[in-house]
């Protein structure tokens, strides 16, 4: 489309006009891999250099007068908006579109006579979906799909193929369940006795609020009684595992292999990063942050961000590496000291 209108429909009022009326964006590219024709961005002065060489024709900048000037003598077409990286990626979704299928049955999906199958809805080759499911409007189910009795899927959530969702589980509306995904497996519960572990069974449900996306291979366990619940809009990344009986608030965000256990209760717009552990039954509190490889085995506070293992203030965590990295040096200068003494 022109950039005119690519502005137009993404609702930005500030930008270069001037000699690119008729420039034509035909996608969306990375800043360093960018060919001509296409739309980039740049959130801060550390793109400085990339966007020196980029080939793109046009970019979303903030207001950076630096960036500016080196857009304007690169002749490049530009955007000004507070958030870049946030309007790019309502750029993008103008030029691609995930693929969904047209609403159908395919012919070898198996599907209980009790079950609910709203409007509109599409369900792939293979899907086996079980006694008394409520399937609601616009739903997708991709293929190979097995949906175990008495779950409830809202409205335009997707479920992408490979996907296991258990007995009773309740996914809210516009979710999304990627491949390999388990919702609703039993938790890890065992009762130490004499003679070896009792296995306790696992009667509970898992609760997936509207909006809430699981990535792929990750795991959302139900606990023995009450609920494992995942807060509205929190996104999940993949080979995530949530224990038995865990609270996740709302608008949160896990990176690839975190893994908390069962009992811990996570707030609202917690961010884990990367491997990060959460012990037992510990709670994290709103708008808390972990960084990577951390390990949470105590409370923390709301608006505070741990790193390093066991979890410590970040501030902290910092000043202690800066004197790890010291301690070679340290050593020698204790053993120099401890010389002098002894020759004393």
């Amino acid at each position: 489309m022109r950039f005119q209108d690519l502005v137009e429909k993404l609702g930005i009022s500030v930008t270069s006009s001037s000699d690119t009326p008729e420039l034509e964006i035909t996608g969306v590219s990375a800043i360093a891999d960018a060919t001509p024709n296409t739309l980039t961005y740049a959130e801060s002065t550390k793109y400085i250099e990339q966007l020196k060489a980029t080939q793109a024709s046009a970019v979303i900048l903030p207001a950076n007068e630096t960036l500016q000037g080196i857009a304007i003598d690169r002749g490049l077409a530009w955007i000004v908006v507070s958030q870049p990286r946030l309007v790019f990626a309502s750029a993008i979704a103008l030029f691609y579109q995930p693929y969904k299928p047209a609403p159908r049955i395919h012919p070898t999906a198996v599907i209980d006579p009790s079950a609910q199958i709203g409007e509109s809805v599409s369900i792939g080759a293979h899907v086996v979906i079980e006694s008394g499911v409520k399937v609601g409007n616009h739903v997708c189910i991709h293929p190979n799909v097995v949906v175990y009795p008495d779950v409830v899927i809202g409205d335009r959530t997707v479920l992408h193929a490979n996907c296991t969702i258990q007995e009773r589980s309740q996914i809210g509306a516009d979710c999304v369940i990627h491949s390999g995904a388990v919702i609703g497996s039993e938790g890890f519960g065992f009762v130490p006795t004499r003679e070896g572990w009792l296995k306790m069974e696992q009667a509970g449900y898992t609760v997936l609020e509207d909006g809430v996306e699981i990535g792929c291979n990750s795991a959302v366990d139900r606990p023995a009684v009450g609920e494992t619940r995942i807060g509205r809009n929190t996104k999940l990344d993949n080979f995530v595992q949530i224990g038995h009986g865990v609270k996740v608030g709302e608008a949160c965000a896990f990176a690839a292999q975190v893994g908390i256990a069962g009992g811990s209760t996570i707030g609202n717009r917690v961010i884990l990063a990367g491997q990060v552990g959460v012990g037992n039954e510990a709670k994290m509190g709103d708008g808390s942050i972990a960084s990577a490889r951390t390990g949470v085995h105590s409370d923390v506070k709301s608006g505070v961000t741990v790193s390093g293992y066991p979890a410590v203030e970040h501030r902290t965590f910092l000043r202690a590496w800066a004197l790890y990295t010291r301690l070679p040096e340290m050593y020698q200068a204790i053993k120099q000291i401890q010389k002098r003494l002894d020759e004393s």
